[in-house]
């Protein structure tokens, strides 16, 4: 079963960004200092929609400059909140209702007192239990880009997804992003194997912290020439020090991050992602769209949750 459709309409400016990635219902609790272990830590705990591939599609229809169209898989718990939410924030949601699991749930824990530094306690749910039978080809008409969850080859039934969606982009020529998601899924997944994977995608949209755990390279300059040596284009997003671009083996940008004072970084990287694919599609070249990335990541770490304003 699915609620809504992808629609067939384009934008006049290169297209829809077609997004396919996890729908989750983040718990964020926000304290500050240690965890009393064993006891009670007092919090201000607040339950919003999220989900990295949810919060990318938002991001990119914030300002309106883009269609997005959103392929995930939910449970019937949630589905109608779900659906309401990213159609609220301008979104074109194509939900997979699953007929057992529920919707995927993440608690945040944010430390308010270090940085906004969030940790995650994730249970994927119907998230990543997207399949090829959730795939078909009409998908993509309209489309000018394709952007995947990270978060989807962390379980074998999205990574067969995974698969079928790259073969039908290259076969339509239609470029193909990916954002790594997560560096400790990186590690039990393996480098090697996350390589191979992504091979055909255009963009990679690393962190710092999983360009380094994928190239074996402290520098983060460093990490993205080599991994720019797989993929076309590579986009290291550093948090408070901006975005690297890399091509072709070198590094040949860094754009600097916005002030901020961070409340809360969970839905930081999201928002630059999505931001950045917009601002590709409505014509954009990479410097200037990673730096309304950047712009993006500075007004997302102001705001508790991980999507853009106008979503509460």
């Amino acid at each position: 079963m699915t609620t809504g459709g992808p629609g067939a309409a384009a934008t006049d400016r290169g297209g829809a960004l077609l997004v396919v990635g996890d729908v989750i219902t983040d718990v964020v609790a926000r304290h500050r200092g240690p965890l009393a272990v064993g006891t009670d830590t007092v919090a201000a705990i607040r339950t919003v929609p999220g989900g990295a591939g949810a919060n990318v599609a938002c991001w990119a229809a914030y300002g309106g400059g883009a269609e997005v169209r959103l392929l995930g898989r939910v449970g019937a718990d949630a589905v109608a909140w779900h659906e309401r939410e990213l159609t609220a924030c301008g979104v074109r949601p194509r939900l997979v209702v699953d007929p057992e699991a529920p919707t995927g749930t993440v608690i945040c824990l944010v430390d308010a007192g270090a940085g906004a530094e969030r940790t995650l306690l994730t249970d994927s749910g119907a998230s990543l239990r997207l399949e090829p039978a959730d795939w078909s080809d009409d998908l993509l008409d309209g489309v000018g880009r394709l952007h995947l969850s990270g978060y989807l080859l962390f379980a074998e039934s999205s990574r067969a997804l995974v698969s079928v969606a790259l073969e039908s982009a290259r076969a339509r020529g239609v470029p193909v992003s990916l954002d790594p998601a997560s560096a400790g899924f990186l590690r039990e997944l393996g480098v090697g194997r996350f390589l191979s994977l992504i091979e055909g995608v255009d963009v990679l949209l690393p962190s710092r912290d999983e360009a380094c755990l994928l190239t074996g390279l402290p520098d983060t300059a460093d990490a993205a020439a080599k991994l720019s040596r797989h993929v076309p284009l590579v986009v290291t997003k550093q948090g408070a020090e901006g975005a690297l671009i890399a091509r072709s083996g070198s590094v040949y940008a860094h754009v600097p991050a916005v002030a901020a004072t961070p409340r809360d970084t969970t839905g930081a990287g999201d928002a630059f992602t999505g931001t950045f694919l917009a601002a590709l599609l409505t014509g954009s070249g990479p410097k200037d769209a990673a730096e309304q990335g950047c712009r993006a990541g500075a007004l997302a770490v102001e705001r508790v949750g991980g999507r853009p304003p106008g979503s509460d």
